[in-house]
């Protein structure tokens, strides 16, 4: 066993707590010890619902473990039906509790229930959260239509709509950015033509599940959540799948081709309202040609996120890969496209050490990744989750569709240009009108500014004048200087290759030449 600090999914249950939070009209009812109610905090503190998620826990405690906690399952059960009248139950275990083999599934299938039971096998010590989310969500989708599928052989029932619709299925409570982005999508197929039938599992009911077989097709806009429902559907109801995810404006030019494709529709593209193409093409852009960039989180998010900086920005991938292995198949494609090895890991301090010996000049990743890079001095922008309050403003900020990319564009851009800024000001430091003792032009008349002799070093990448752990290396004032003049964002990895240079041979004292020599040695 590997202890963690950090993780990038919770177990199962705390993904079939966000499909129960996500919609109306269900209740879950968690056999789980006391403590593990610590869930309710995801979606309140961080998603910041004005509710806490609909769930009953069991709470058993120690004591409890020497006589029939199956007997405490069963009023827990009648209790929260009681009280909370749900349109369904959905009942599963967390992974303490999967210990005891209570079964509490079964044992509400059999108490004779006023309401429908869908059970959840939550393989809490194989699998992870998004696991458990898209494994609720096919249960309750397959529990409640199973009655409805058509018999074997039988052709697909023909739909009498006015008009072609879909299901937009996927977007559940904690994804990132799932509230936007199916406003976005909806607007866009609105403006096709395409009604939605019914969006789940966010604010859906399971009457509107019962719905799902009257769309035309169904839009699988996040595989790990929507990805088994899909499939399930697919095979009983005959109904297309659409998979093309629309994040980037290339990949929604390509599902919008998709959608009329599929309903038989006509539609051209419009993309007028994406700025991100005309900028990449613009002279402005040229600073951010080829600028490195690591890419990590969920299969989703690191697909798109790659495919835009490649195609759309024209910055070099130099390495991506997913905490999720369920989904480890299509990042490793992915990456092999772009002639890369995929780093399929859920270990945060493997990522660190790849983006460390990878010296990327852009993060683009989770909340694991931002802290990363901000202790290696690196600019980066949250692509995924897990995520931060931050990363779930208030404010109508879409990752898919055409504002979706003009977002993105805002998000990764940024942190580059500030950065070229903060490199022209360290650059000009030791400048008479630019140094941190200079007075403000406007204020001239004040008094002439004098030079500093010392100028303020505020640098928190690094201290100058650490010594390296293999050898007592120190910096020459003048050397510190040069130093600086790097650009931030590459600037550790050419202090590290100086010292590295300097002990090979056998230099204790590095000077501006020393400086240069290293780079001379390392650019062969």
């Amino acid at each position: 066993m590997e202890l963690s600090l950090w993780t990038y999914e919770g177990p199962p249950h705390v993904g079939a707590i966000r499909i129960a939070n996500s919609m109306r009209g269900v209740h879950l009812l968690l056999h789980a010890p006391q403590g593990d109610s610590y869930a309710d905090l995801l979606f309140t503190m961080i998603e910041r619902d004005n509710h806490r998620p609909p769930v009953t826990y069991t709470t058993f405690q120690a004591r409890d473990l020497g006589s029939d906690t199956a007997e405490l399952v069963l009023k827990s059960i009648h209790a929260a039906v009681e009280r909370h009248q749900p349109q369904v139950l959905l009942v599963g275990d967390s992974c303490t509790a999967e210990l005891i083999q209570d079964q509490p599934g079964s044992l509400a299938t059999s108490s004779g229930l006023s309401v429908p039971v869908v059970p959840v096998e939550m393989l809490a010590y194989s699998r992870k959260e998004n696991w458990g989310a898209g494994e609720t969500f096919y249960s309750l989708v397959r529990g409640l239509l199973q009655s409805r599928v058509p018999a074997p052989g039988s052709e697909a029932p023909k739909h009498e709509n006015e008009q072609p619709c879909v299901n937009l299925l996927g977007p559940s409570s904690l994804g990132f950015r799932c509230r936007d982005d199916v406003r976005e999508i909806t607007q866009l197929l609105t403006e096709m033509g395409v009604r939605v039938n019914v969006c789940a599992p966010l604010n859906a009911t399971p009457h509107d599940l019962l719905r799902l077989p009257e769309a035309d097709a169904n839009v699988c806009l996040y595989p790990e959540i929507a990805g088994p429902a899909c499939d399930w559907l697919q095979r009983n109801f005959k109904q297309p799948m659409i998979k093309t995810v629309p994040i980037g404006v290339g990949a929604t030019r390509e599902f919008v081709a998709e959608v009329a494709q599929t309903l038989g529709i006509a539609h051209v593209p419009d993309t007028t309202e994406s700025r991100l193409p005309w900028y990449s093409r613009s002279v402005d852009s040229t600073y951010l040609t080829g600028k490195r960039v690591f890419v990590f989180g969920d299969a989703t998010h690191t697909i798109a996120a790659a495919r835009i900086a490649h195609e759309e920005l024209a910055f070099e991938v130099v390495g991506m890969g997913t905490y999720s292995r369920e989904q480890a198949r299509s990042v490793r494609t992915a990456a092999k496209e772009l002639g890369l090895e995929a780093l399929i890991s859920d270990d945060y301090l493997e990522v660190e050490r790849v983006i460390s010996e990878l010296q990327p000049e852009l993060v683009l990743g989770t909340q694991m990744e931002r802290h990363i890079a901000k202790r290696l001095g690196v600019p980066c922008a949250v692509i995924s989750t897990p995520a931060h309050v931050q990363d779930y403003p208030a404010r109508y900020s879409p990752q898919m569709g055409y504002e979706g990319a003009n977002v993105i564009f805002d998000s990764w851009v940024h942190p580059l240009m500030m950065g070229l800024e903060e490199h022209l000001l360290a650059m000009f430091r030791d400048d008479f009108e630019f140094n941190d003792g200079a007075q403000p032009s406007h204020l001239a008349a004040e008094g002439v500014a004098t030079r500093s002799e010392e100028p303020a070093v505020n640098d928190a990448s690094h201290d100058m004048t650490t010594e390296d752990a293999n050898a007592q290396l120190t910096w020459d004032l003048n050397a510190e200087r040069e130093l600086r003049k790097i650009p931030f964002f590459v600037r550790g990895k050419a202090k590290r290759n100086t010292e590295r240079f300097a002990a090979d041979n056998g230099v204790n004292v590095i000077k501006v030449d020393t400086l240069y020599e290293a780079k001379a040695h390392f650019s062969r």
